[in-house]
C-alpha cells in the first residue's frame, strides 16, 4: 500500500537487522585487536556485560566471541570468576604447540598435495601473495592482514585433505595467532623469513609430490618454533 499523498511523511522499508555472526564477527575483532596490542592485559578480567556496554552489543554477542578467543588460548574461563586475559605464551608453551603443529602440519600437507586442484593452488598462491603484500606495522590494525593471510594459508591446507578430522585437530590447536602476541607494539620481525617458507611450501604443494610438500612444511614449522621460542619470555 502506497502512502497517502500530503502525509509529511514517507514510509521506508525497515532497517534489515545486523545478524548475530556479524556482531560476534564484529566483537571478537574488537576483543582480538585490543589483546594484540596490549590493552588487554595478561590477568586482567573480561566482563561480558563491561564488553557489551563499551560496544553497544547484547552480551550473547560477547559470550561467542568470548568462547572464540578461548580456543586461540588467549582467553581463559576461570571457574566462578568469568573470563580473564591469559599468560603471555612461554617458551616452554611455544614449544609444546610447535611439537603438536610438527604432528599434524606435515601430514596435512602431504595429504592436501595428493588432492590439489588447479582452484586449490590458486587460492594457496593468492594467501601467499596476500601476505607478502600485506602491511607489517606495529599495531594489529597494521599486520592483522598478515595475520589473516598466514592464518588461511595453513587453515587451507587442512581443508585439502579431505579428512574432517584432521581438519579438527588442526583447529583443535588453536595457538596460531598466539606468535603474534609477540609482535605488539614491534610489528612483524620475521617477515622475509615467513614469507619464504610459505612460498617453499607453496612451491612444493604444485610439485606434485606430497612428501616434498610434507618436508617443507615441516621446515616451515620447525624454523618459526625457533623463532618464537627465541622470542617468548622464559617459563
Amino acid at each position: 500500500m502506497k502512502p497517502s499523498s500530503g502525509s509529511g511523511t514517507e514510509m521506508r522499508p525497515a532497517g534489515r537487522p545486523v545478524s548475530r555472526q556479524v556482531l560476534a564477527d564484529h566483537v571478537y575483532e574488537e576483543l582480538l585487536a585490543s589483546l594484540m596490542d596490549g590493552r588487554l592485559e595478561p590477568g586482567a578480567a573480561v566482563s561480558i556485560d563491561g564488553t557489551a556496554r563499551e560496544l553497544d552489543v547484547s552480551p550473547t554477542p560477547v559470550r561467542e566471541a568470548l568462547a572464540r578467543l578461548e580456543h586461540t588460548g588467549m582467553i581463559r574461563r576461570v571457574a566462578l570468576k568469568g573470563y580473564r586475559v591469559a599468560p603471555v605464551f612461554t617458551q616452554e608453551d611455544f614449544a609444546e604447540l610447535m611439537e603438536a603443529r610438527l604432528a599434524i602440519e606435515p601430514v596435512n600437507a602431504r595429504l592436501a598435495c595428493a588432492r590439489l586442484t588447479p582452484g586449490h593452488l590458486a587460492e594457496l598462491t593468492q594467501a601467499v601473495a596476500d601476505l607478502k603484500k600485506a602491511p607489517r606495522g606495529p599495531s594489529f590494525a597494521e599486520y592483522r592482514d598478515y595475520l589473516e593471510a598466514d592464518e588461511r594459508f595453513h587453515r587451507l591446507i587442512a581443508e585439502y585433505t579431505g579428512n574432517q578430522f584432521m581438519v579438527a585437530a588442526y583447529a583443535a590447536l588453536g595457538g596460531q595467532v598466539q606468535r603474534f602476541r609477540l609482535f605488539g607494539g614491534v610489528g612483524i620481525t620475521d617477515a622475509e623469513h615467513a614469507i619464504a617458507e610459505h612460498q617453499s611450501v607453496l612451491d612444493a604443494l604444485s610439485s606434485g609430490d606430497p612428501e616434498q610438500a610434507a618436508d617443507a612444511m615441516a621446515e616451515h614449522v620447525r624454523k618459526v618454533r625457533g623463532r618464537a621460542i627465541a622470542d617468548a619470555p622464559a617459563p
